[in-house]
């Protein structure tokens, strides 16, 4: 990597590791909102949906900005918005407090997450590209693995606010570092702007295959891993048990993100997004009919390892199918229109379990979403390994 590349690379993946940390929390902290407030399950749910519908807004709004006035602007206020969103949500004083906090950190971070991975997709080499890109999603594990730990051992002795403001508090180290990293040479060198609605003109079939890939992923891993905890003491496990069984089964998440870092390039983006989606499907159904401690954490590892690794794949795939004018725009859009599906699977889940559904139904639903974007991936996409600099199209 050169000097700029590295800055950019651990200035945005210190950032996604904080932004993943804040939000894996909710899902651990939503076991003890149950309790401490009494909420039903569509109400945990929809503090889910709250954080979503902001993510979904602040992804096309993000995006078609970061493409009119520049990467790097977007990038550092889209931090800043989602870290004092974060660390007011720990005073949060009720379910509808808690509810408009997770809404604007939705905002910043949806924004964030699709100009982060186009600025670095922009300063990495070609034949680094998706590697690098996939690489820089890991650091999402990571922000799950130390908010699995910060869970651990902080909230049955401290309390879930404690957690949320030890979580929120890194998010200052990462503003300072992004004040210095410079404008992508791509969007300087860009000389035209292109219109919005060629999305669904000249990229049309890109956009279609986008959309529903990002449904698909969303979808699933938002419905899945939010109320991961939850499922597992609804499965008979108390909730120190649940919260150490994520933190083995989100160690899983490391290897799928590197397993895919190197098939995106050794094979290429489509395939590898297509193998990991396949096996996440499989994965969610055994794991939805998993029923012993051995079975769940064997799948939910599995799981893990799959649908991270897909999520990596997915990050690098995206912006390679737009020219640079439109490329934030168009990953903006599609992680927008994707996030319909994580808006709708937290609030179905909950709704399902209010009506004493199994997880052996909810987890089969996750599994025939995962099938259909792969579907869609295998006839309409197209490989976009060896399409030379996208800045120069």
């Amino acid at each position: 990597m050169s000097a700029t590349l590295k800055k950019v690379f651990w200035a945005a993946g210190f950032g996604w590791m904080f932004d993943a940390m804040d939000v894996a929390l909710l899902s651990f902290i939503m076991v003890a909102l149950r309790q401490e407030w009494g909420l039903t399950g569509e109400e945990a749910g929809l503090l889910g949906t709250g954080n979503l519908v902001g993510m979904a807004i602040g992804a096309m709004v993000g995006g078609y900005l970061a493409d009119k006035i520049g990467r790097k602007p977007i990038f550092l206020l889209t931090l800043l918005l989602f870290g004092a969103a974060s660390l007011a949500s720990a005073f949060a004083t009720g379910f509808f407090t808690m509810l408009l906090f997770r809404f604007l950190m939705g905002l910043g971070l949806g924004a964030e997450l699709p100009v982060a991975s186009t600025m670095v997709n922009e300063w990495a080499p070609p034949e680094k590209r998706g590697r690098t890109v996939v690489l820089l999603e890991s650091f999402w594990a990571v922000g799950w693995l130390i908010a699995a730990v910060i869970a651990y051992y902080i909230i049955p002795d401290y309390g879930w606010r404690i957690a949320v403001i030890v979580g929120a508090m890194p998010i200052v180290y990462a503003l300072f570092v992004r004040r210095n990293i410079p404008e992508s040479p791509a969007f300087r060198q860009a000389e035209e702007r292109i219109p919005l609605q060629k999305l669904l003109t000249e990229h049309k079939r890109a956009t279609i295959t986008l959309w529903s890939l990002w449904f698909a992923v969303t979808f699933s891993y938002y419905g899945m891993f939010l109320w991961m905890p939850s499922v597992l003491v609804d499965k008979g496990f108390t909730m120190i048990q649940s919260f150490q069984y994520v933190l083995i089964m989100t160690l899983a998440q490391l290897p799928g993100y590197f397993m895919a870092a190197w098939l995106v390039e050794k094979w290429g983006r489509k395939q590898t997004l297509t193998l990991f989606l396949l096996m996440t499907a499989v994965m969610a159904y055994a794991f939805g009919e998993s029923g012993t401690a051995a079975s769940l954490l064997t799948t939910g590892a599995l799981l893990s390892f799959f649908n991270l690794g897909a999520w990596g794949a997915l990050y690098a795939y995206t912006p390679e199918n737009y020219p640079v004018a439109l490329r934030a725009t168009g990953a903006g859009f599609a992680s927008a229109v994707g996030r319909v599906g994580s808006i709708i699977a937290p609030y179905l889940v909950g709704y399902y379990t209010s009506l004493q559904y199994g997880y052996g139904f909810i987890f089969g639903m996750f599994t025939t979403v995962l099938l259909v974007g792969t579907a869609v991936l295998v006839f309409c996409g197209r490989e976009t390994r060896e399409q030379g600099e996208p800045a120069l199209r």
